[in-house]
């Protein structure tokens, strides 16, 4: 899959060896509701004979609109979007920098500068897209503003026991800690990728040693509890349960550091440093404070086969 990055105040240059059916929208989490929007497109793409294309947006708009404090965390990191799309069969994804430049624009100038550049033959979006300046276009007004150049196609309502699927209803149950739910709404489960650094090695002398992963700052994570989770480094995967907090039997400041902590099963190497994966299978229990490290062994001990029993229902 070629990525092609965008900027409009820098011009975006007139596209004629090719044509696109394109799906146009943020696409974070790449849900099914998403999926179904990029699916119609590679359908469309293949009935017209052109490429099949998705464009998307970068950074979110509330970064560009609501300062720090309103800044949405993202559900899917942009290089994990590039790996969904290019499994999903796309050709070219345009990567169109979202900021003032592209804010500013009327949905005539959208269609106009963008559009017709990149030679767009066709539009599939979602019913609720919108685009142009205060996002006053929508398909209907994508649909008039054609002119016989390019076709359109709107993609109604995807729901799930009767409530639409959407980035902020995956955002919701994340912050409930429920990811089984999530990934009913994703199609795969909810992924985290990070770093791994060295801890504080307590899991070690406890007798269940930990990876501590860093995600990107930028990164939704689930609420804090006790997971069951895959865990992926070097391309191998391994299963483990996954503590997210800030580890109350140990810590008790007001405001202890959040840190990701996953005991590995049937692992033994140095991790530190590495790239890894955290894939969220299930929701185990609520992160608790314990009056003895003793209790704590033994509940840990008790949630690593809980996760065994979890994990070996969904091979």
């Amino acid at each position: 899959m070629e990525t092609i990055e965008l900027r409009v105040d820098r011009g975006i240059t007139k596209i004629i060896d090719k044509e696109f059916s394109i799906a146009i929208g943020f696409f974070d989490g790449l849900h099914k509701g998403h999926q179904t929007v990029i699916q119609q497109a590679i359908s469309t793409s293949q009935k017209l004979d052109i490429l099949p294309a998705v464009m998307t947006f970068n950074p979110h708009p509330s970064h560009l609109f609501s300062g720090e404090i309103g800044k949405i965390g993202y559900i899917t990191p942009l290089e994990e979007k590039q790996r969904i799309l290019s499994e999903m069969g796309i050709d070219t994804l345009f990567i169109v920098e979202f900021d003032h430049n592209l804010a500013s624009l009327t949905p005539e100038e959208f269609v106009d500068q963008v559009l017709r550049n990149l030679n767009v033959r066709h539009v599939t979006a979602g019913f609720d897209f919108t685009f142009g300046a205060k996002g006053k276009g929508n398909m209907e007004q994508m649909a008039s503003l054609a002119n016989g150049d390019y076709g359109t196609t709107i993609v109604e309502k995807v729901a799930e026991e009767d409530d639409k699927i959407s980035s902020t209803r995956i955002r919701k149950l994340l912050a409930d800690g429920e990811v089984a739910k999530t990934a009913s709404l994703l199609g795969r489960p909810f992924r985290s990728i990070g770093t791994v650094i060295d801890g504080d090695k307590r899991g070690r002398l406890l007798g269940f040693p930990t990876a501590n992963i860093v995600p990107g700052t930028e990164l939704i994570v689930p609420q804090n509890g006790v997971y069951a989770v895959r865990f992926t480094v070097d391309g191998i995967r391994y299963d483990g349960v996954c503590n997210i907090g800030v580890k109350p039997t140990f810590d008790h400041r007001d405001e202890a550091r959040k840190t990701i902590e996953v005991n590995v099963f049937d692992f033994d190497g140095d991790l530190y440093g590495k790239k890894a994966i955290v894939d969220w299978i299930d929701h185990i229990r609520p992160e608790q404070k314990f009056d003895s490290i003793d209790m704590l062994i033994n509940q840990i001990a008790e949630d690593k086969e809980t996760a065994k029993k979890i994990l070996s229902k969904k091979d």
